[in-house]
């Protein structure tokens, strides 16, 4: 059974910048997409980035020129660069282990899931 670790998360004023990290445990990573989904309190779950094997990326419209999804499979490691952080950041950010060797903004494609990190933008 897969399991996910970040970190990275925290508090950052707007226009600041974090960078997240999750590290999959097991020798799959290689072989899978993985993807952040992040979720505000009263909000739905929304799709943030997502990378494939082949580094084919996919982001978010709210996110996109502002966020970098990357991976380091010698790690086991999928990041989340977020710069020019806005209030409307604010969330808890899931890392999602993909299915498939493909990333996808569908939560259906993944599992397991990361236990969830906070991020905190004030203005």
């Amino acid at each position: 059974q897969v399991s996910l670790i970040e970190s990275g998360g925290g508090s950052v004023q707007a226009g600041g910048s974090l960078t997240l990290s999750c590290v999959a445990s097991g020798n799959l990573f290689s072989r899978r997409g993985m993807a952040w989904f992040r979720q505000a309190p009263g909000e739905d779950r929304e799709f943030v980035a997502a990378i494939g094997t082949r580094d084919v990326t996919d982001y978010g419209n709210s996110v996109k020129g502002r966020f970098s999804i990357s991976r380091d499979d010698a790690k086991n490691t999928v990041y989340l660069q977020m710069n020019s952080l806005k209030f409307e950041d604010t969330a808890v950010y899931y890392c999602a282990f993909g299915r498939g060797s493909y990333g996808s903004r569908w939560p259906e494609n993944y599992d397991p899931w990361g236990q969830g990190i906070q991020v905190t933008v004030s203005e």
